[in-house]
């Protein structure tokens, strides 16, 4: 059988030649295709009839790649197309964030002083659309959109499937492991330190994984980072098809539970005072299902999207999962070498103390800033209006103050034996 021979640029696994076959076999004269990602070409087998070669070329570039021999990846992008999709991808994303920034979507308060189920639910839709979606939802923003293009050819329906899988295990699994924590109490808890290097690992896959969407920087297309094999599976990423793990994105949800997300430490907290395997069960369970309507958005975008409009949407979504990964290094740094124990008092006999006090909302902390006395002890009274708060647990790594907020006044004791600045924050490192 005749054949015509394509070289097509950038294909590189095997869902791009399944897509790009199914686009030329709508061609009319065409009877088979084969295509290797590897060579980089596309050979075309006809009868009688010569297909026509515009229309063939045609439906490789509607397919999203373009006629030409495969060439190395060089550092930086030589495509005009590539450098517009990213600058009409910065303006959508300018423009997402100051229509929900109008909208006052980023300043949505749960100020209320009643510990109750229905509270709880409405804490993880605050949640949802801040802090765990600045460390949860950027994560999923960038594996859902490499996806997304690594799997051009799926529908958008499985490409959402596992999104819904993802928010059944976390919803699952978080009421389970809240039980779980509810029943045993306070043994079970994370070292600061440990959550600012797992933050600080978290952010570099999310900024590896935004450079690779922005596409710009073609050397990076085949390089990978080995993730967990939970979230591996979940987003089939080394996979030569297009199934789906069900079980891998149930896990990958259930893992989330031990991801640095501020809020979903508060719920933690809220489970261990419980004191009871059923209500912890039922914080973290509801908590989950209250983040899953911004967590299933995410999803929702990295599906519909195909063609000229998928690239400006990964080029968005590039910019964003960057911009997310740069400022949780920021808060990561914030919580290294943090040895944090119980602060106890200890007061000093022979100079008077000065005190300084501070409200934790649901805001943060006011005032955020003090000037206080070299070599004098400092007595910091908290005064906690919330416990269901990012900022519900305080962390000064210098004077090793570590700890959960209770509502009304806490206290701790430091003595500021040098002249610096020393930052305190939540968990997160915020």
């Amino acid at each position: 059988m005749p054949k015509i021979i394509l070289p097509i640029q950038g294909m590189h696994c095997k869902s791009c030649e399944i897509l790009i076959e199914q686009n030329l076999k709508k061609v009319e004269g065409v009877k088979r295709v084969d295509i290797s990602h590897t060579t980089g070409q596309a050979q075309v087998y006809f009868d009688s009839n010569r297909p026509d070669q515009s229309s063939l070329e045609n439906a490789v570039i509607e397919s999203g790649y373009k006629i030409g021999k495969k060439q190395k990846n060089g550092w930086l992008s030589k495509d005009v197309s590539d450098y517009q999709n990213l600058f009409y991808g910065a303006v959508v994303l300018f423009v997402v964030y100051y229509v929900t920034r109008g909208f006052g979507l980023f300043n949505v308060n749960v100020n209320t002083e009643n510990s109750g189920l229905g509270v709880v639910f409405l804490v993880g839709l605050v949640a949802g659309i801040s802090t765990c979606m600045a460390m949860v939802g950027g994560l999923v923003l960038g594996l859902s959109a490499r996806h997304a293009e690594l799997h051009p050819e799926a529908t958008a329906q499985q490409k959402f499937r596992p999104h819904l899988y993802f928010n059944l295990g976390r919803v699952v699994g978080f009421a389970v492991l809240g039980g779980i924590i509810g029943l045993f109490g306070s043994a079970f808890k994370l070292s600061a330190g440990f959550l600012g290097i797992l933050t600080f690992v978290v952010s570099l896959v999310m900024i590896f994984l935004g450079l690779k969407l922005i596409a710009i920087f073609p050397f990076l297309q085949d390089k990978n980072i080995a993730l967990p094999k939970s979230i591996a599976k979940f987003f089939g990423l080394g996979k030569e098809n297009r199934e789906y793990s069900h079980r891998g994105a149930i896990m990958s949800g259930v893992a989330t539970f031990f991801l640095p997300c501020g809020f979903t430490q508060a719920m933690q907290l809220y489970a261990v005072s419980s004191g009871s395997f059923f209500q912890g069960a039922e914080i973290m369970g509801l908590f989950a299902l209250g983040t899953a309507p911004g967590l299933l958005g995410i999803g929702g975008l990295s599906s519909i999207f195909k063609g000229r409009k998928a690239r400006i949407f990964f080029a968005a979504a590039g910019i964003a999962v960057i911009l997310f990964g740069w400022f949780n290094i920021g808060n990561a740094s914030h919580l290294f070498g943090s040895n944090l124990e119980s602060n106890e008092p200890v007061k000093s006999t022979v100079q008077e103390e000065q005190v300084v006090y501070m409200d934790q909302d649901f805001d943060g902390y006011s005032p955020n800033v003090f000037t206080v006395e070299k070599g004098r002890p400092v007595k910091w009274v908290i005064n906690s209006k919330t416990s269901f708060s990012c900022a519900s647990y305080i962390v000064m790594r210098k004077f090793n103050i570590g700890k959960p907020l209770q509502q009304g006044e806490n206290i701790f004791y430091f003595n500021p034996t040098e002249i610096g600045e020393f930052k305190f924050s939540c968990s997160m490192g915020m």
